[in-house]
């Protein structure tokens, strides 16, 4: 067989294993939560046991790369799979501010990855971090971990009155970096002491981190929790090198969405040119890149779920796979990058197998990062973060349906990443949107920008979201969504911001 042959097979092979799943698993769409009919693993809200949790987070990660990882699509055969887990913004920092405290960038401010509304630098001086999903784990009990990517800003020397590199607070265990984005060449700030890693193989980034992440399994007691934060697959896509010539051949898909317009688009795509010869080339290559990088992230996967079974907790411990946001290449015209309201970008994958999770489901519920903090409080037997906006999704992991549910998700982005110091940073701002705020429900994308234009997708019939229909909606239902807008963008608490949610149509 040609490698060209092998190429083709192992692609192929990768999305008819992911279709399968798919097959067995998915469930008509909906707006109201449902769940397909699988594997009943003990329900977790019946359970007396306190789970571990073991949350792995990557970067820039989109949906289209999961067929490529294998230990990911194990977990969706064995767990639960959420088709619309949106983010609070498709921007790194805001995205993780949203995770850490179950809120809204309206609530927690961070905006942006630098500057006066955004990053780390500010996230600290507003006290943020002395109420996290880390504090409230550690108060009720747990030993807690954290690995890898924290927010942006921080750097693994950072300190604060000549004391010694900063450990947040909540955090029993702490190695984490800086700008680590080639994984080579970086530094940890491993329990407040520096240590330097170079160029070698053993050296990559990922891998380090999937090392110390077991060796904390192997050393906790239960009930522990850890974070492992990859910079995988965000730019520059440095693959293990073991990884380096995998894929030979693999192009960047191009699906109905590529390098079209929408029609109707927005006033800020509308002029937007269509992609050239070397974007496209150069976007072939990077998809590539991509898939090689995440395959360490999928054996990472594959060894802490190995090394909870051999240390005996596997049974009562929850695994969570997520993407602080998606990532768009060549889609709607715009090269590669995030921040746009469109799903490449805010609907990105999560993923939980483990205790109490039903196997084979597909939850179509709308979902949110913000939700993740008051759901491990909730596994942890702990109170409900009172100033968190999400709810628990412990229910739908049991394959329960809770009393109410919201109906929307919300998507709060502000002025594009204009440093150049920011990893996320547009060299070209006709690929980047302006300032807008957006609700996703299972069936429908609405986006008003602060220029006044309006975006209306129903993707129960225009999946791609390639024909703006906002400007064919009576005025009555523009100014319903509108008031759904402002209801949610002043929400604070779950009930509010539940209520908020609940009230769209």
């Amino acid at each position: 067989m040609s490698s060209r042959s092998r190429r083709v097979s192992g692609v192929a092979a990768a999305v008819a294993s992911l279709l399968a799943v798919t097959a067995c698993t998915t469930t008509s769409a909906a707006p109201a939560p449902s769940a397909s009919v699988g594997t009943a693993a003990p329900s977790a809200v019946a359970s007396p046991v306190r789970p571990n949790i073991v949350l792995v987070l990557t970067d820039d990660l989109s949906k289209n790369l999961v067929p490529y990882m294998p230990n990911v699509l194990r977990m969706q055969k064995e767990g639960t799979t959420f088709t619309n887990y949106t983010v609070t913004d498709s921007l790194c920092c805001p995205s993780r501010a949203s995770l850490f405290k179950g809120q809204f960038p309206h609530n927690t401010g961070i905006y942006k990855n630098h500057g006066s509304d955004g990053g780390f630098k500010l996230f600290h001086s507003r006290g943020q971090e002395s109420s996290t999903f880390a504090t409230d784990l550690r108060a009720a009990g747990y030993r807690t971990g954290f690995f890898g990517k924290y927010l942006n800003e921080y750097l693994p020397a950072t300190s604060f009155e000549g004391g010694k590199p900063y450990v947040p607070p909540g955090w029993d265990q702490w190695f984490a970096g800086g700008n680590a984005y080639d994984n080579f060449n970086y530094a940890l700030n491993e329990n407040g002491v520096v240590k330097k890693y170079g160029k070698k193989p053993a050296d990559y980034l990922t891998d380090v981190l999937s090392a110390k992440a077991a060796d904390f399994i192997r050393t906790s007691q239960s009930p522990f929790m850890m974070e492992i934060s990859t910079y995988a697959p965000h730019a520059p896509f440095t693959p293990a090198p073991r990884d380096a010539d995998l894929f030979a051949g693999l192009k960047n898909p191009k699906g109905a969405a590529y390098d079209k317009l929408p029609q109707n688009a927005p006033a800020w795509l509308a002029t937007h040119p269509r992609l050239n010869a070397q974007q496209k080339s150069r976007m072939d290559v990077e998809f590539r890149k991509r898939v090689q990088s995440v395959q360490s992230v999928d054996r990472m996967i594959g060894t802490l779920r190995e090394t909870l079974t051999k240390a005996g907790v596997a049974d009562r411990t929850v695994v969570m796979f997520a993407s602080d946001n998606g990532y768009h290449m060549g889609e709607y015209t715009l090269p590669s990058g995030k921040q746009t309201a469109f799903d490449t970008d805010v609907n990105v994958p999560l993923v939980v197998a483990g205790h109490g999770v039903k196997a084979g489901q597909t939850v179509e519920a709308v979902v949110e990062n913000t939700d993740l903090r008051p759901t491990f409080a909730d596994l942890a037997g702990a109170p409900a973060p009172a100033e968190a906006d999400g709810s628990s999704i412990r229910q739908l992991l049991a394959g329960e349906t809770p009393a109410q549910w919201r109906k929307a998700a919300l998507i709060e982005h502000r002025d594009p990443a204009t440093d150049p110091a920011d990893p996320d940073y547009e060299h070209d701002s006709i690929n980047i949107p302006p300032t807008y705020d957006a609700l996703r429900t299972a069936t429908f994308t609405w986006v008003q920008y602060v220029d006044g234009t309006r975006e209306f997708y129903d993707r129960t019939t225009d999946p791609n979201q390639l024909r703006n229909l906002a400007g064919t909606l009576p005025p009555a239902r523009v100014a319903e969504l509108e008031a759904a807008v402002k209801a949610m963008t002043a929400c604070a608490g779950a009930e509010s911001c539940r209520t908020a949610a609940s009230a769209i149509n």
